[in-house]
């Protein structure tokens, strides 16, 4: 087990450090990007594209959340995935979504995650007195009786 976490981390450090020459996000208006480690590549990544015509950075993070989901229960095991959308690279993990600038440069909270998984603008998320997040919609009321 210490093996796996040791091979993630040194692919994950490989990641970083071959993109960390300059790297720029691209900035194909509405154009979401899957972005994924390649040794051949001149810049050190390889650019996959997941959705066209998505009007907001929100809407590429959750293309991107989808995806993750869809190659995790078809028993994939990789929880972490970065993505670009107009200039800027996403990073999704198990927090929720950060976006910055470059790869290798600091990130702010974008999307949080609530207590059942979904992605929130980390605002809307209320806590539980011991910081859990919990459901960000309440739970709807019983329908009146007829009559």
């Amino acid at each position: 087990m210490r093996f796996l976490a040791l091979a993630g981390v040194l692919a994950a450090a490989g990641f970083v450090s071959a993109c960390s020459q300059g790297v720029e996000a691209p900035f194909d208006r509405g154009v979401c990007y899957y972005v994924v480690p390649d040794e051949t590549a001149e810049d050190g990544i390889k650019l996959n594209v997941v959705a066209r015509d998505q009007p907001q950075i929100e809407f590429c993070a959750a293309r991107l959340e989808e995806m993750r989901l869809r190659f995790l229960g078809m028993g994939g095991s990789n929880r972490e995935i970065v993505g670009a959308y107009q200039g800027k690279f996403i990073f999704i993990d198990a927090t929720g979504v950060l976006v910055g600038d470059t790869l290798t440069g600091g990130r702010y909270f974008f999307l949080a995650r609530t207590g059942d998984g979904r992605l929130a603008i980390p605002g809307a998320i209320q806590r539980e007195i011991d910081g859990r997040p919990v459901g960000v919609i309440a739970a709807p009321e019983a329908p009146a009786p007829a009559g």
